[in-house]
This record gives structure tokens, sequence and C-alpha cells, in this order.
């Protein structure tokens, strides 16, 4: 039998893992344990189905559900060991003991807690497992440059709200398995992501070009294919741009790697968030990191839109001025053009789509309703691929 008195007493000494008995589940499952101590027995229950409510919206294992917490928990010890420096021997005590106290508290059954409770009809229970804290969380720290902590650890793909990251808890799943066409230049794009995740010099990157053909899905899909190798996707919106600093003095010493992905980028030519872009682009010090690379899509080349009366302005240098914005694509180093597809590439596109998809129909039909199809949305595109495709398989019985 647990010697609730002594646990409560081993859990009250945290500091390592302290902010983890914040959480909604294991308060109230600590609650339960203090009710009992006090010999309250009516309230224990209450606290205790309260906890059992908690973790069966994350499963029902007391032991997988506080190991997921110590995983994901950034604390000093964590974040000493991700920028690579020693936690200091106290820090390192209070982890050991903490550890072995979180692998006891998992051990507890609900056996248990419902027999000290004593109520005689039905209560909810819980599984345990017999598993190593100690063990698995050395394993991970020794990795964390691949799994990360915090909230890196849960999550691969986030946006910035109000200054603060925030996860995205359901992005778009896309794979590069599900993407068809433009093989050579997504692989420029994943070949320099590689390089950022293997510590080598890493490009930022602009893809440019036409509307529909898979810019977008090219950085989403590298997000969640190579998400399990470290790298960590942060969408910013180009308003947003003059948080870029904020981001990297944030992320610049995380042991994994970022992404800055900026969708449908263009300024004009009094923008202000174009200094700060500029800034990141040209390797300032305080916009740059190592862990880091920008990714903008775009559909103008040049970035800025031009009007010929800018060109009428009555500045004394103003051709230097238009050079400069014209030459901010200049700054990415790694510069990938999506054209818009052929006729082959678009059938081709199609012909692998309906094959994902399921779509069973002859290959001449198959091709003659996709470009009419392609017609009457102003022209082909992977894009336009993908909605027939989804609109032949929503039209079947």
């Amino acid at each position: 039998m647990t010697d609730i008195k002594l646990m409560l007493q081993k859990l009250d000494t945290f500091v390592v893992f302290r902010k983890i008995k914040s959480d909604p589940a294991l308060a109230l499952f600590i609650a339960a344990l203090a009710d009992l101590d006090r010999g309250d027995r009516a309230q224990a229950q209450r606290d205790y189905c309260s906890f059992c409510a908690e973790l069966y919206k994350d499963g029902g294992s007391l032991t997988l559900y506080l190991l997921r917490l110590m995983l994901e928990d950034e604390n000093i010890y964590m974040l000493r060991k991700g920028e690579g420096i020693d936690a200091g021997r106290q820090v390192e005590e209070c982890l050991a003991n903490e550890l072995y106290t979180l692998e006891e508290l998992s051990h507890i059954p609900c056996d248990e807690m419902i027999g000290r409770i004593g109520y005689d009809g039905f209560m909810p229970g819980y599984e345990i497992e017999a598993l190593d804290f100690s063990k698995i969380y050395a394993e991970r720290v020794m990795q964390i440059a691949k799994y990360g902590y915090g909230i890196y650890a849960k999550y691969h793909v986030f946006v910035v709200k109000d200054g603060q990251i925030v996860p995205v808890e359901y992005p778009d799943s896309v794979r590069l398995s599900q993407l068809s066409g433009y093989e050579q230049e997504r692989q420029e794009v994943i070949a320099n992501t590689m390089a950022l995740l293997r510590d080598k010099p890493a490009n930022n990157v602009l893809l440019y070009g036409d509307c529909g053909t898979g810019k977008s899905s090219t950085v989403k899909a590298i997000a969640n294919e190579y998400a399990e190798q470290g790298l960590r996707l942060i969408e910013l919106k180009k308003r947003q741009l003059h948080e870029i600093p904020n981001i990297v003095r944030h992320i610049s010493r995380n042991p994994l790697k970022f992404i800055v992905f900026i969708d449908d980028l263009s300024f004009t030519e009094d923008d202000d968030d174009f200094a700060a872009l500029k800034a990141i682009l040209e390797g300032s010090v305080s916009s740059t990191a190592s862990n880091l690379a920008i990714y903008a899509t775009s559909n103008r080349r040049h970035l800025v839109r031009e009007t010929f009366s800018a060109r009428e302005g009555d500045e004394v240098h103003r051709n230097d001025t238009m050079q400069e914005l014209l030459s901010l694509a200049e700054r990415f180093g790694l510069r990938v053009i999506f054209r818009k597809p052929d006729k082959e590439l678009y059938l081709r596109v199609v012909r692998d789509l309906a094959q994902q998809y399921g779509v069973d129909m002859p290959e001449e039909e198959l091709f003659l309703r996709a470009e009419q199809f392609a017609l009457a949305r102003g022209g082909r595109s992977p894009r336009a691929a993908k909605q027939f495709i989804e609109f032949l398989k929503g039209a079947e019985v």
C-alpha cells in the first residue's frame, strides 16, 4: 500500500517538474490523495472521478499520461540540456529524485484508490504500466534535437498570436507522397531542408510562380515529413514580419530546427514590413539564428508591386531605390520557380490524384473531363486537378 502522506510530502519537494502539478488531471489525482490523507472519502471520491474524466480525454493510462507530461515539460533541466550546457549537480539531484517519485505515483493502481475511497457502487478505473521513467527520460534527453521539449515536443506547426508562438492543433496533413509533378523543384527545397536538419549551411528559400502550382503545399508537406527528425514550422502573416527578431530570440537556443513560413508574400513600394524581411535576409545580428530558415511563397518574382506612376516620382536617386525594392528576391539564397503546368504535366497530376482518391474512370474520359474542368476555371494547375478529382469523388453514389 502506498504511504499517501509520504507521497504528498515528496510531491511538495518538486523543483524541476513543479509546473506539471498544475495539470488538470494530475492536480485532481493529487487532490484525491490529499482528501484520503485527511480522511475525507466523499471529497476523495469526487476528485478521483473528476481525475478519471480528465484522464480519459488522453487515454486511460495513468503511467502513460504522467510520462507524456514529464517528457513535454519545459523545465530548467531540459532548457539547459537544450542549450548544451551542464545542468548542475543540484538540478541533477532534483531530477533523479522527482523522476523516481513520478514513477512511484504512476504505479498506484486504481484498485487501491477505489478501495481506500470505500464506495460500494461502480467506480471508474484506469490502467498502469511498468515503465522506467529515469531510463526513458535519459533517452529523450540524448535525442533532444529530434524530439524537443515543451510545446515543441507536442506540436510541429505554429502561428504567432499577440506576439506569442502558439501551436496549431490540426495543421494541414498533406504529405510529399500526395504531391504529383514538380519533383525537381520540390527536391531542391527538400535538399535545403535536409542541410538545415544536419547543421549544415541552409539558404532562405523563395518559391515563386503561378497560383495553384503547389508552392505552399510543398512547404507544409516538408514540415510534416520531417517533423520526426526535429523540424518545426512557424507560419507568419506578412504583417507580422516585425515579429521575426522576437521569434529568433525565443528559438535561437532551441535544439530543434525551424522554418519560418511566409505565404503569398508581396510588398508595396512604401511597405513598412519590407525592412523587417530585408534585415533577416541580409543576416543582421538580431534577426538570424543557425537553426532557422525563411521559406516564402509568392506569385511575383520581384515581390514588390511596382506601378508606372512610382517610376515618375521626384526622388533624386529614384533608380537606386527602385533597384533595392526589385532586388529583394535576390537576397533569398535559393529561388525555385513553379511554372504553370503544360497539358502533359497537368494530366499526369490528374492521373496520380485519381489513383490516390480511388476514382475509377476510363483514362480517356478522365482526361477529357479534366481539361474541360480546367478550362472552366481559368487554366491548368495542380490545384485545379485536385479540385476536379475531389469533385468526381464527391459525386460518386
